[in-house]
């Protein structure tokens, strides 16, 4: 659920006054991950790379409390919850979006992950929470190693977004340079940082 807020009841006043109107409000962070734990999580247990970084994605963001504030428009909104996109190629050989609700039960969000995925692609309609849950945008392009990639700012879509390409071997580990697109309203570069450290925690610790 997601409902408006008065900005100058939130942490986040001040920046909302600097960044709402800035021609420019988004930051883009790169950082390379040490994604070894998650290849060898997903040739183990036959889980799909993607998902098991989508679901650390919402792990590392739900202890970040400026997450579940967004600016939509001139409005601050504030959510109860964290949902992941992922973009799943269709059955028309064109790209769908799809929200996974982040919940902290593996399975439980791999069997979400699995069932809408195949939904969409077969629907070729996208599956929304954005109404009800703050979305945090992916992309992955597997077809070719990246060293990064900066979103646009359209103006519309403020949520935070996070682009990957194909992980690359070096001797024994495996290393995954990832951007993350944030609106400056919703946070600050220390809040960026620490989802960030955040997340390579999450790699590291998931079994």
């Amino acid at each position: 659920m997601s409902r408006e807020v008065n900005p100058k009841d939130t942490k986040r006043a001040v920046a909302y006054e600097l960044w709402m109107k800035a021609p420019n409000p988004m930051v883009t962070f790169f950082k390379t991950l040490d994604v070894t734990n998650l290849v060898q999580i997903s040739k183990k247990k036959k889980m799909k790379f993607n998902m098991l970084l989508n679901y650390c994605i919402g792990k590392a963001a739900v202890n970040v409390e400026e997450f579940y504030i967004l600016p939509v428009g001139n409005k601050l909104l504030q959510y109860d919850t964290i949902a992941v996109n992922t973009i799943v190629k269709n059955k028309n050989g064109e790209v769908s979006s799809c929200d996974i609700l982040y919940t902290e039960d593996l399975d439980g969000y791999n069997q979400q992950y699995l069932k809408y995925t195949l939904q969409v692609a077969e629907s070729c309609q996208d599956r929304d929470l954005s109404n009800d849950s703050m979305v945090i945008g992916t992309s992955a392009i597997i077809d070719t190693e990246i060293d990064g990639a900066v979103g646009m700012n359209s103006g519309i879509f403020n949520n935070p977004f996070i682009i990957w390409g194909r992980y690359k071997k070096k001797l024994f580990r495996y290393f995954l340079t990832i951007s993350f697109q944030f609106h400056h309203t919703q946070m600050d570069g220390a809040h960026a940082g620490k989802f960030l450290a955040n997340l390579q925690n999450e790699i590291n610790r998931l079994k």
